[in-house]
């Protein structure tokens, strides 16, 4: 038996498995956490060999999956617990799960080579809603058919403008605030989960059948600005209230808004910056003062300046800047039906 041999023979007969940090970071919550699991309901490692460390093998592993599911839509933690631990009773032979996961990427070689040694994946959300919190450890775990049912559920279950203020948005800037601090290790993260929450407000948007008589909301970013998700998500509030709107989307140059504002004739303009540097009080002022129809009869849009971008405190014109998601849908709908 050559050196090497006796080496790799060595290597095998090792624990398999992850230890409960790699755990940790696979399911996008902190050791304690898993650990705590473990002590309250009894749902550690299957294979416990007295002087060795935890080690959680793929089954173990999407039996906590399962229990992070379950969680995130609101089942108690010792509930799910159970009903985790029933699953893997029922079925030994192969990964278990909730029916949404793969049970896959668990072992040491799916960790990324280049992460910084001790660097963490857990998101920190603060004191959010069961579905947030669920929402952050499934977009971690890159887990996109949970992400898309939590999105769908929390709009289902709440409304857009709710699902949006309490479960998409604090996700989104949890990892906007990771990506910023870990950069492009954490990119992959708010891609994914941005992605998923396009799709799901953009299919939220185009569910009405029916709209109420009246003209419709003008939607546009302004020129150089590329955040478009809030949009998405006033464009799909709109149409649970039935309300029309032209989305015109992000970046949209000065000319090009004020065209689309004469030939549509929108009730009201919402216009969205997220940033001061795209904050064109001018174009505001210029869409406020436009006019259209016959003369006579000429009408006029109501203009909302919604975002961070823009200065409350000194926003030209008659432009109103709404706070929230909530009053700006608000506003939009008294504009077009008064």
């Amino acid at each position: 038996m050559t050196p090497r041999t006796a080496h790799q023979e060595s290597r095998a007969g090792e624990e398999p498995g992850l230890p409960t940090g790699g755990v940790a970071q696979h399911l996008g919550v902190s050791p304690t956490t898993v650990r705590s699991w473990e002590r309250r309901y009894g749902i550690g490692p299957a294979d416990r060999r007295a002087g060795h460390h935890r080690r959680w093998s793929p089954q173990d592993i999407a039996v906590l999956e399962a229990m992070c599911r379950l969680t995130a839509r609101g089942v108690p933690p010792g509930e799910a617990a159970r009903a985790a631990l029933a699953r893997r009773a029922a079925d030994n032979a192969g990964p278990v799960g909730d029916g949404t996961g793969t049970g896959t990427g668990t072992g040491p070689e799916d960790a990324p080579a280049d992460r910084a040694p001790g660097a963490s994946r857990t998101l920190r959300v603060g004191a959010v809603s069961p579905e947030c919190r669920g929402l952050a450890r499934a977009a971690v775990r890159l887990d996109a058919p949970e992400i898309t049912g939590i999105l769908r559920g929390a709009v289902e279950r709440l409304g857009v403008v709710d699902a949006w203020t309490e479960v998409m948005m604090p996700a989104l800037q949890a990892v906007g605030r990771k990506w910023a601090v870990d950069g492009e290790r954490f990119v992959e993260v708010e891609h994914l989960l941005s992605w998923h929450v396009s799709s799901v407000l953009r299919g939220a948007a185009v569910e009405a059948v029916r709209v109420r008589p009246v003209r419709p909301v003008l939607l546009a970013a302004a020129p150089g600005e590329q955040h478009t998700l809030p949009l998405e998500a006033t464009a799909a509030a709109l149409t649970e209230r039935a309300l029309p709107f032209r989305m015109l989307g992000a970046a949209v140059p000065p000319r090009a808004l004020l065209d689309a504002v004469h030939r549509l004739g929108p009730g009201a303009v919402m216009i969205w910056s997220q940033d001061r540097q795209t904050a064109d009080r001018g174009l505001v002022r210029q869409v406020g003062a436009g006019r259209w129809g016959p003369r006579g009869s000429r009408g006029r849009a109501a203009v909302v300046a919604a975002g961070p971008g823009w200065d409350r405190t000194g926003t030209p014109g008659e432009a109103v800047t709404p706070r929230t998601l909530a009053r700006a849908v608000d506003l939009l709908e008294e504009a077009v039906t008064a």
